[in-house]
């Protein structure tokens, strides 16, 4: 079936000669992410080599039979493959053929801060009608992505996957390797979302409990007491609010493609076929399953793990998973990539040939938050996740539970550099490390799920060292008023900078008083996730902290220069959920600034 009709033919042969197509009617994918792939291969046209062009242009995109605006890069979406070798040196020229400033953030590379990418904090963006040089050594290997950093071009298509082959042997050894872009479209502009999130926080929630559900007619995801409701009615909060953005707007794409396009990657029976999963979306986390066929987990962040099987893993925004699966039979697979408030999904195939196709499952229920997800984990209530919380008197804000204060904005919770005004509609009471929990909306399903606690380092991280110093970051937030900050203070509001000493080993604590999701993610640094496992940490650039919940992270400052430090989730650092680390002694100065 052709989804490409109403595309302008002129327009996809202007393209082909861009970089990285295929040809004909394929040509609004690139090579690798066209539907039928057989994996990377050495043949495929991709970007790679000392020079690479890209070129940042407006371009029509289909998906479900409308169309809409993208911004692509080389007139693809998602954006050409660029493969590069790690020991080599990369250049790459950006032009920006848009009317607008644009820019590329490597994301997760460790490289020089200037070319990092991030428009008035590392360099001045890409003017219009301009080219920029962007020039660096490689030194890691492993599945990265690359993205705009300017306005919100990231959710209209200014994404594309990296691959970093090592200089030595590939400790995961495989056949085939496809790459798996996850993403959310939507026709609306993405300034549009934006104002209807401001106007209500809660706009794009289809999903909220009903009369029928309290009944006992609804689904059984309804299932909640009149109490609980009437409690979480008190303190003025959603239990249904799991994303901000949801399958009401958005069309979740697998390598650009829709539940109904069907992306297909093909295998051979008996083949070991690595699957580098990239989370490139705006604001979906997915769950990541493929009924049938157990996954391998033996990378996340472009990091070696040790090999861990799994039936089901949540993959935040800007995170990276590398999965391998040994599918053994002539048949198809479905690839369910399910947003985390299952509101809808992303859908593709696995199958030793074109035109196969196995059943899709339906959504599961829509998950509810616990007074866990409300920074409560610190309270031992044996089934407290899913257990009834009438005791709690809320209406006033406080409640009698062992005589407690549960003030939900009790500021004295938190340091008085932390602002509590109108952008704060909770401060957790008692939260806990969630690094160990099954993700949100997975706690029961009787399969295997992944947590960070999972994750084992194949190789130590280099730095040894205990840190001497902690740092506190409180993730805030209105979630009614869509305001997003650190402590209180949004980046545009003069939020001081994070200030940390060349070569310093610090502890930063990531401490939830929300109770959404958020990938926190810093440039130019990899990090320890803290687990507490003897096997070691997890090393990663981007971390999701659980709602209500800690994580914290053992960073070494071993890079100079400014690096932006934000949530990953793009509204919510367009709203304000961002701020700058600021690492000294440049080497040029002679003392910490």
């Amino acid at each position: 079936m052709n989804h490409i009709s109403t595309w302008d033919r002129r327009a996809l042969l202007r393209g082909a000669a861009l970089g990285g197509l295929g040809v004909g009617l394929h040509g609004l994918f690139p090579a690798w992410a066209q539907s039928g792939s057989p994996g990377l291969a050495p043949q495929m046209p991709i970007l790679s080599g000392e020079d690479i062009h890209l070129k940042v242009a407006h371009s029509p995109f289909t998906v479900g039979g409308r169309t809409g605006h993208a911004i692509t890069m080389n007139g693809v979406l998602p954006a050409p493959l660029i493969r590069l070798r790690e020991g080599q040196n990369a250049r790459i020229h950006v032009e920006n053929a848009l009317d607008e400033d644009t820019s590329i953030h490597w994301h997760g590379f460790i490289l020089p801060f200037h070319m990092d990418g991030v428009p008035g904090i590392s360099f001045p963006g890409i003017q219009p009608r301009t080219t920029f040089t962007y020039e660096f050594p490689v030194i890691q290997n492993g599945t990265y992505w690359y993205h705009s950093h300017s306005g919100l071009q990231e959710q209209i298509g200014h994404y594309g996957p990296i691959v970093i082959d090592p200089v030595n042997t590939d400790p995961v050894a495989s056949d085939r390797e496809h790459v798996i872009v996850l993403s959310d479209w939507t026709f609306l502009h993405p300034h549009q979302v934006m104002g209807k999130l401001k106007k209500q926080g809660g706009y794009f929630n289809r999903q909220k409990q009903t009369l029928a559900g309290l009944l006992g007619e609804g689904d059984p995801e309804e299932a909640m007491s009149l109490s609980d409701r009437l409690m979480w009615g008190g303190m003025r909060m959603d239990p249904t609010d799991i994303a901000d953005v949801t399958g009401f707007t958005y069309t979740y794409l697998i390598n650009g493609h829709g539940p109904a396009e069907n992306w297909t990657g093909l295998f051979r029976p008996g083949e070991r076929v690595r699957l580098r999963f990239i989370n490139a979306s705006a604001m979906t986390i997915f769950n990541i399953r493929i009924p049938g066929l157990p996954m391998t987990m033996v990378n996340a962040d472009g990091q070696n793990v040790r090999p861990v099987e799994v039936d089901e893993f949540q993959i935040s925004v800007a995170e990276t998973y590398d999965a391998i699966v040994t599918p053994t039979e002539d048949k198809a697979f479905t690839l369910v990539a399910e947003s985390i408030d299952r509101s809808g999904l992303g859908r593709a195939t696995l199958a030793p040939r074109m035109g196969m196709q196995a059943p899709v499952p339906a959504l599961r229920p829509r998950p509810t938050l616990s007074m866990k997800d409300m920074g409560m984990g610190g309270m031992d209530h044996g089934a407290m996740s899913h257990g009834s919380m009438q005791e709690m008197d809320h209406g006033s804000g406080t409640g009698g539970m062992d005589g407690m204060s549960h003030d939900m904005r009790d500021k004295s919770l938190v340091p008085p550099d932390v602002k509590v005004g109108v952008g704060v509609d909770m401060i957790a009471p008692m939260p806990v490390d969630r690094t160990g929990d099954r993700p949100l909306g997975l706690e029961d399903v009787p399969h295997r799920v992944l947590t960070y606690h999972d994750l084992a380092p194949l190789t130590p991280f280099h730095d040894t060292r205990e840190p001497t110093r902690s740092v506190d970051i409180h993730l805030t937030g209105n979630m009614e008023r869509f305001m997003w900050s650190f402590d209180g203070r949004k980046m545009n509001e003069g939020a001081e900078p994070i200030r940390f000493a060349l070569g310093e080993r610090v502890r930063v604590n990531l401490i939830n008083d929300s109770m959404m999701s958020h990938p926190i993610h810093i440039h130019g640094h990899l990090f320890e996730v803290v687990t507490g496992m003897p096997h070691g940490n997890p090393v990663k650039h981007t971390v999701n902290v659980m709602p209500g919940g800690k994580a914290s992270f053992d960073l070494t400052a071993d890079a100079p220069g400014d690096w932006a430090f934000h949530c990953h989730l793009l509204y919510h650092m367009h709203a304000g959920m961002m701020n700058v680390v600021k690492i000294r002694p440049m080497d040029d100065e002679g003392e910490v600034a």
